[in-house]
């Protein structure tokens, strides 16, 4: 393939050699003696490919990271952009290890802006961007950005390349995530995910029970299963905050199995639907309505809130059965507004 220059066939065996365990000890070398000598000759992105291979038998991340910076100078050409995209968010991922986070991020914003300016690119670069990103935002504890650039990342791969471990690691991670997080109220993309089957094994049930109950506002379930949450440090440090969560989530489950004509509802109502104390039902009531989860109205002075709309969310079977018994109802209603309107107008309908 060298002497007859087919550089694409030749690539494929290069990557075909890297990916084999056995060329581990050889690839920084080749890398260095060979490849580097018609690196311009190839696609840039494969090239990227195996240089990042080869990163890995680098000493350390100090190493590598000095290794993967010279590799995404060298593709950071008006024609190579994706390669130097790819190089670069590989770099950041090394800067994380070495909690150089501030560098992490400035590579980050300068990959994603490039990424935006694409119509496409290939999706292993948009998968390992998104995972990086999840990653840093992980490391600052940014738990809504973090649940948002995780589910990004898989929805670019295949979950079938994931390991079990791997995979209930995510899952894990994920649904803590979503719980903690002060700015998501609806987990219905994770709830619905083929990745949260993986925590169906008896250490980690408990945590997908509980993101169920969070979903459905299912007070008494979280009351089972809050002896679990010390089990989860973060879940643990934000305990008084997770009560707050779902008692939005019973206020707006309440709403919810109400029909639309039904939906004027006292503080005692509310106070007795979510077991918050009747002086906090103002607060709760604001709470849901600066966050969107609710569109409404309260007087004050007689204590009752109007609502007219709620966010929609995934249901499970038991939400959805509760819908049916009100579909039935209105089937009932308007069938029983169909008879009298007849039995009122015969006169009319017979002119």
């Amino acid at each position: 393939y060298w002497d007859r220059k087919l550089w694409h066939q030749l690539t494929d065996v290069l990557v075909d050699f890297f990916n084999t365990p056995a060329s581990a000890s050889q690839r920084l070398p080749l890398y260095q003696r060979f490849i580097l000598s018609f690196s311009e000759k190839i696609n840039q992105l494969r090239f990227v490919s195996l240089g990042l291979l080869a990163a890995t038998q680098c000493s350390d991340d100090q190493e590598r990271l000095s290794f993967l910076t010279d590799l995404a100078t060298k593709v950071n050409k008006p024609a190579s952009q994706d390669a130097y995209v790819y190089a670069l968010v590989v770099a950041s991922d090394v800067k994380l290890r070495l909690q150089d986070l501030a560098g992490a991020r400035r590579d980050l914003d300068t990959a994603e802006s490039i990424l935006d300016s694409f119509d496409s690119v290939e999706t292993e670069v948009h998968a390992t961007f998104y995972r990086t990103n999840a990653s840093y935002y992980q490391a600052k504890a940014e738990f809504g950005s973090y649940y948002k650039s995780a589910l990004l990342y898989l929805a670019c791969i295949d979950l079938k390349s994931l390991t079990l471990e791997d995979a209930q690691s995510r899952a894990y991670d994920l649904s803590i995530a979503a719980l903690v997080s002060d700015s998501i109220y609806n987990f219905g993309e994770l709830l619905l995910h083929p990745i949260l089957d993986s925590l169906n094994t008896p250490e980690h049930s408990w945590l997908r029970d509980l993101l169920f109950a969070f979903n459905r506002g299912d007070l008494n379930a979280y009351n089972v299963l809050e002896n679990n949450i010390s089990k989860a440090p973060l879940l643990d440090e934000h305990k008084t905050f997770l009560w707050q969560k779902i008692s939005l989530s019973a206020l707006t489950e309440a709403v919810f199995r109400r029909p639309p004509h039904d939906r004027a509802m006292t503080f005692q109502t509310i106070s007795q639907e979510t077991k918050v104390q009747p002086h906090e039902i103002e607060i709760l009531i604001m709470k849901a309505l600066s966050l969107g989860l609710l569109k409404g109205s309260i007087d004050q002075v007689a204590e009752i809130a109007r609502i007219n709309w709620v966010q929609p969310k995934v249901l499970d079977m038991k939400q959805i059965d509760n819908m049916r018994i009100r579909l039935k109802d209105w089937d009932s209603s308007v069938n029983q507004l169909g008879n009298w309107i007849e039995g009122v107008g015969k006169d009319v309908w017979a002119a």
